[in-house]
């Protein structure tokens, strides 16, 4: 949502998005609101708000650099050895809450949400608003924020952790409606954490992501 915001701002490319959790997000009346923070001709700096209508405050913001939108650039992506045919479905673990995980299509080439370690698995989430097409770089955000949960290092009836925020570099909006993460959760010997992705589509890859972790015991 914070994305869409940003994206009705100009037609140039999102090449890094930020976005800072400042609570939960509800299932309920939404709004977005973007502006232009620094303009420019070549880069621009700009940012978006999500806000909470029923109790009055912003859960969630995001700050976003735009480049000029290019296909000349030096270096052409290359495609993965494996695509969505390739994996496999898994049952939701029940420790997991549903809604998310239900609403995405999931394809797991290695790993669960309930074997510790890396994971890879191609998703593909559901349109965002009704009656409108999701735009690519908005299909990548609504995978992106997985990567803690596809790279699940701990016990979730156990443990509890919780991302404050996700940064994406994006190198070029993805292509068609499957993306793959390949993620990875680094953790640390008190209560940050680390969950990195780089992110693929059928092509080849399309960015990396990094999420900050509150890691601790329930």
């Amino acid at each position: 949502m914070l994305a869409r915001a940003l994206e009705r701002l100009s037609d140039a490319t999102i090449a890094r998005f930020t976005m800072e959790l400042h609570g939960p997000v509800p299932v309920g009346p939404l709004t977005t609101s973007a502006t232009v923070l620094r303009p420019g001709r070549s880069v621009q700096l700009v940012g978006s708000e999500l806000y909470d209508v029923a109790r009055g405050r912003v859960v969630a913001t995001a700050t976003a650099w735009l480049f000029p939108a290019s296909d000349e650039g030096p270096e052409q992506p290359k495609p993965p050895q494996h695509g969505p045919a390739d994996g496999v479905p898994h049952e939701r673990p029940t420790a997991w809450h549903g809604g998310y995980l239900d609403a995405v299509e999931w394809r797991w080439i290695s790993g669960s949400v309930e074997t510790p370690g890396p994971g890879v698995v191609w998703m593909r989430p559901p349109a965002l608003v009704e009656g409108e097409d999701v735009s690519p770089v908005q299909r990548l955000l609504a995978c992106a924020d997985s990567a803690s949960g596809v790279s699940a290092a701990l016990d979730v009836r156990r443990w509890a952790f919780l991302n404050t925020e996700l940064t994406v570099h994006v190198l070029r909006p993805p292509v068609g409606e499957w993306v793959c993460l390949d993620a990875e959760t680094t953790l640390g010997p008190g209560a940050v954490g680390l969950a990195t992705s780089a992110v693929s589509d059928q092509a080849g890859l399309v960015a990396r992501t990094s999420q900050a972790l509150l890691v601790a015991p329930r």
